[in-house]
């Protein structure tokens, strides 16, 4: 069974917060479901944008983990802002999370898969 969404992100941010970076909710999607976009933020200025991985990522024997992909990248993080508000009109249910993990790669807070 997976978990929600809203218990999901909750998680996320506790995690960033633990491994000492910040974390926000920029957009509260629906509680049950939705997309989860995180926007990764860097110490000088550095920004990266990972969405929900194609359904081609999931593991069969992992059903229930939520993977995500890098969309792109760009040294100025309001470039995103175009992209995630399209995203926004197609599903208005996703969630935005901020996050600046400090020390600790974004890699060990949440799954990505290469593309």
């Amino acid at each position: 069974m997976r978990v929600t969404t809203d218990l999901w992100v909750s998680a996320l941010v506790r995690r960033v917060f633990g491994a000492g970076g910040f974390a926000a909710v920029v957009k509260r999607g629906a509680t049950e479901a939705g997309a989860v976009f995180v926007l990764s933020r860097g110490r000088f200025g550095d920004a990266a944008l990972y969405g929900p991985a194609p359904q081609t990522s999931y593991d069969s024997a992992k059903p229930d983990e939520r993977f995500f992909t890098l969309l792109d990248t760009s040294d100025d993080a309001s470039a995103f802002d175009t992209r995630l508000d399209k995203e926004k009109r197609f599903d208005p249910d996703i969630w935005v999370v901020e996050i600046e993990a400090g020390s600790v790669p974004l890699e060990e807070l949440v799954s990505v898969k290469a593309e």
